[in-house]
């Protein structure tokens, strides 16, 4: 079976309560878990969550909560893999035979039903153990600059200060959105930044990482100027 698995645990830091925070008139995890059943991929979707509230809301929207994560499994510096691992093996201690899973971020409002389900082709099609989603840096990683603890401006590759940037290879970063792969490769710990993964290539207008305030801020804005748009 398929299953998706949503990791909400209650302890955010920087934005409290941030799993279930009303982002633009809904829980900002409610996006996510109406993504994954209009995508038709998944037998079960799953939150993952140490949180009675989030429990419950998660519950409301038609997520199932098989299980109370362990609180060892929750705290600020658990991998998310270990998160998902954690999971399948509940499942199939449980009678369960998994044998694809995606890990789907409980802070993805952007993400896209038809998305998941083209991502779920081409990771079958292409038999990889991983496929996530990617967008391009939208300035050359190669002319980044760093500031010192004496507010000093340096470079971090000062030999391509003449470079132009048409010049200079694009770059890439994880999106954050969705992560599929096969049940055995989460199992395994199998790295995911490695050639054993392929790319779904997201447009920057539908990613935006939500770790900060102003993250949260910028998302709504963004979110409501595209439904406007009719680009949802």
């Amino acid at each position: 079976m398929n299953i998706c698995v949503i990791p909400a645990r209650g302890g955010s830091k920087r934005i409290p309560r941030k799993n279930i925070k009303e982002f633009n008139g809904k829980p900002i995890i409610a996006y996510s878990i109406e993504a994954a059943f209009e995508s038709n991929c998944f037998d079960q979707i799953i939150v993952s969550t140490d949180d009675i509230e989030i429990k419950e809301i998660a519950k409301k929207y038609g997520a199932k909560v098989p299980f109370i994560r362990p609180a060892e499994l929750s705290n600020d510096y658990v991998v998310t893999f270990k998160v998902i691992k954690h999971a399948i093996e509940w499942m199939e201690i449980n009678n369960k035979n998994i044998e694809n899973v995606c890990c789907l971020y409980p802070t993805a409002p952007f993400v896209q039903s038809q998305i998941i389900s083209k991502a779920f082709k081409k990771f079958q099609d292409l038999n990889a153990d991983y496929c996530f989603s990617l967008t391009s840096f939208p300035f050359p990683i190669q002319r980044a600059i760093k500031i010192d603890q004496n507010d000093k401006i340096d470079m971090f590759n000062p030999d391509q200060f003449s470079s132009r940037s048409q010049d200079l290879e694009d770059a890439f970063h994880d999106a954050g959105q969705f992560y599929w792969g096969k049940a055995q490769a989460f199992k395994d710990e199998v790295p995911l930044f490695s050639e054993v993964s392929i790319p779904y290539m997201l447009p920057r207008y539908l990613v935006q990482d939500i770790d900060t305030n102003e993250d949260w801020i910028r998302a709504e804005v963004m979110y409501k100027v595209l439904q406007e748009s009719n680009m949802f």
